[in-house]
């Protein structure tokens, strides 16, 4: 499993690195890091991921099965 997050769609609200600081981080304009990027998700992160991506509000987050 993968983990996206929409550069165009993402605004910076930071849910997702507060939800998953051990998962995601931020840049100094408070934006996810990983914006733009795809990540392989460690399959211990799997519940959070899909918490993640349905508590962003503008629905930035996207999980891809590899």
């Amino acid at each position: 499993m993968k983990l996206r997050v929409d550069a165009d769609e993402c605004t910076g609200h930071g849910r997702c690195y507060r939800i998953a600081p051990d998962l995601l981080s931020y840049d100094d304009e408070g934006y996810v890091s990983i914006r733009g990027q795809e990540i392989a998700l460690p399959a211990d992160m799997l519940d959070v991921a899909e918490e993640l991506e349905g508590t962003c509000p503008e629905g930035a987050i996207i999980l891809i099965e590899d």
